[in-house]
């Protein structure tokens, strides 16, 4: 299935030109030209991935982004701000917001294509689209559905990323950096201790009948994913 990307632009040039890049290269695209263009309404179909421009009329893209992170319906589509912005900066802001990555202009369009691919790889860091099952936890990658014995479990999204990460990568061993790598990304500036907090939420929304105890603490190295004992 082809991801649909939507294009955020105001000046009309630099959007039909990144329109026909990611066509050709087989996306299908929305295009919007202004702040309240780019609102997303309630029941039309999302896109997989927004290219957001920052300054734009009737309202920054930055606000965008921050609308979008706060809704729980489109917190999860990935964003990359183009800008001619390159402070320092003004790429932190983006990134505490949520923004995923930061393409500086002027840009090339075989830059552009691949860093839209290595962000829309991050989001989905495996392909894998076959049901999950370890001892009655259950994982669903198409339907993002998590059960222990049929009964549903709860996650946030990051809790949901680190599960499927480490239910498709059993019994290796991995820092809390590598986490940030794999789950959250390398362009999000946040702290090797945030895995811990996520990895408590995660604990803690599995419990029950020893299901927790998967989710393996190794001292000194990071962590696990195991059925078997510590």
């Amino acid at each position: 299935m082809n991801r649909t990307i939507l294009v955020v632009e105001d000046e009309t040039p630099i959007r039909e030109m990144i329109v026909f890049v990611l066509e050709q290269s087989g996306f299908n695209t929305l295009q919007a030209a202004n702040y309240h263009q780019a609102k997303l309404k309630n029941g039309q179909p999302l896109p997989d991935l927004i290219l957001l421009d920052w300054m734009l009329p009737g309202g920054s893209g930055l606000k965008i982004a921050k609308e979008l992170k706060q809704n729980s319906a489109t917190k999860d589509i990935p964003i990359i701000m183009l800008t001619a912005r390159s402070d320092e900066d003004d790429k932190i802001e983006g990134f505490e917001v949520g923004v995923d990555d930061y393409i500086t202009k002027p840009f090339s369009p075989k830059e552009l294509v691949a860093r839209i691919k290595a962000v829309i790889r991050r989001v989905t860091p495996t392909e894998l689209t076959d049901f999950i099952e370890f001892d009655g936890l259950s994982l669903d990658p198409v339907s993002h559905r998590v059960s222990i014995n049929n009964s549903p479990v709860e996650l946030g999204p990051r809790e949901y990323s680190l599960l499927h990460f480490f239910m498709t990568h059993p019994e290796r061993v991995y820092s809390r950096e590598q986490l940030l790598d794999n789950v959250w990304g390398t362009n999000v500036y946040v702290e090797d201790r945030t895995v811990d907090v996520h990895i408590r939420r995660l604990r803690k929304a599995i419990a029950g009948k020893g299901h927790e105890e998967f989710v393996q603490t190794v001292r000194g190295a990071g962590y696990r994913f195991s059925v078997k004992t510590a």
